[in-house]
């Protein structure tokens, strides 16, 4: 474990930033990206997304870490080369799209044949033994990541448990490396198959947006009939089987994994008996759909929406909810504008975006947000947020 291993880490997203920091505080990491601007950020030492350990790291810590867009510059000799790449779900197919992770698999087969295949993309579940069974190899596994947005080098640094689905005899060394690096003294490791791994992934993010979808159904009905839902949910989660997390209500799920996830394990699921994965996946939409029609309800002629993002520190506005609030009330007769500072057009999606605050404020009707924010308390009478805690 002294010597240092070359792994090659491809995508620079969530998942491959902050497992390249992670690793590269002991062993050799190239970060394989197609994004030119990607790569020259991270050998400038800079985050290629938003998450301030990251930043702190690459610019305070001795790190062995490089990127290049050549394959034929990163590839040859490499011992691990790791798949981070993006599995969007494809509404047509019902199934994620894995071609970046089949074709990054071919290519590491090509460039260097012994090297360890871990693949970090979300997948369905089965597809690693189907890429083994082609390939007549069993030197590709999967190991899922649990990471929050925004907080995805803290997951790294300590991990709720590291799971690695292989056989293989390299499997083992690579679930070594990952608890080596980490922060914590003593971090459960758990070795299973890779189609049992896959699975440990689509079945643990489907529980949080069912959890999610809940706490939001409970806040719909507390809405519906004018009752105070912080008492109702303060009194749920008091018991201690239930807990304190995942709890705040919200527009509706979102984000990189949850909406993805629970309509892929639907998927998985066809032609097994079952009623909760489909009642997740419409659950959300039956949410989102609510959410519009209170908004409708006040009768505005011009609706603001504060921010995009699904979580504070976070510049990820991928399927969250306020958007598909958005689609919903683009359908209505009225205007819509957007306050969100980080983003540095006058437009989006061809809805106006307000840099002025107060003049954000001023001309909106009523203003909704996914979280409330210390910049909205003052206007709470024409504000839609049902943060109840003030936490993601």
């Amino acid at each position: 474990m002294n010597q240092k291993t070359k792994i090659v880490v491809v995508g620079s997203g969530y998942v491959g930033m902050s497992l390249s920091v992670l690793l590269s505080q002991e062993h050799k990491v190239v970060v394989l990206d197609i994004d030119q601007q990607r790569v020259e950020k991270i050998n400038r030492n800079e985050t290629t997304i938003v998450d301030s350990d990251i930043s702190d790291f690459l610019k305070n810590h001795s790190l062995d870490i490089c990127a290049t867009s050549d394959p034929n510059e990163a590839f040859p000799n490499a011992d691990i080369v790791v798949i981070a790449t993006p599995t969007n779900y494809d509404p047509e197919t019902n199934a994620f799209d894995t071609s970046s992770v089949d074709s990054v698999v071919e290519l590491s087969h090509e460039l260097c044949s012994k090297a360890l295949i871990v693949i970090k993309s979300t997948i369905p579940i089965g597809h690693s033994q189907k890429l083994r069974n082609k390939f007549k190899t069993q030197n590709i596994i999967f190991s899922p990541e649990f990471l929050r947005e925004g907080r995805a080098l803290y997951d790294n640094l300590y991990p709720s448990r590291i799971i690695v689905g292989g056989q293989c005899d390299q499997s083992r060394r690579f679930g070594e490396i990952l608890a080596s690096c980490a922060r914590t003294d003593e971090v459960a490791l758990l070795f299973m198959d890779s189609s049992e791994a896959e699975a440990v992934k689509l079945f643990s993010n489907t529980y949080l947006a069912m959890r999610v979808a809940y706490f939001n159904e409970l806040d719909s009905f507390a809405l519906a009939k004018n009752l105070d839902v912080r008492s109702i949910v303060d009194g749920v989660i008091s018991d201690p089987r239930i807990g304190t997390h995942y709890c705040n209500p919200s527009l509706g799920y979102g984000g990189y994994c949850l909406p993805k996830d629970t309509k892929q394990l639907h998927s998985n699921f066809d032609g097994i008996p079952q009623n909760l994965i489909t009642a997740t996946v419409e659950s959300n939409v039956t949410r989102v759909k609510f959410m519009a029609e209170n908004v409708m309800l006040e009768s505005p002629n011009v609706v603001g929406f504060y921010g995009l993002g699904m979580k504070s520190g976070s510049d990820n506005f991928r399927s969250a909810a306020i958007l598909q609030v958005m689609d919903l009330i683009s359908m209505e007769d009225c205007k819509m504008q957007i306050y969100e500072p980080s983003i540095l057009v006058d437009s989006f999606s061809g809805i106006p975006v307000i840099a002025d605050l107060a003049m954000f404020m001023s001309s909106s009707d009523i203003i909704v947000s996914n979280r409330m924010h210390d910049e909205l308390l003052g206007f709470s009478g024409k504000v839609l947020c049902r943060d109840i805690y003030g936490s993601d």
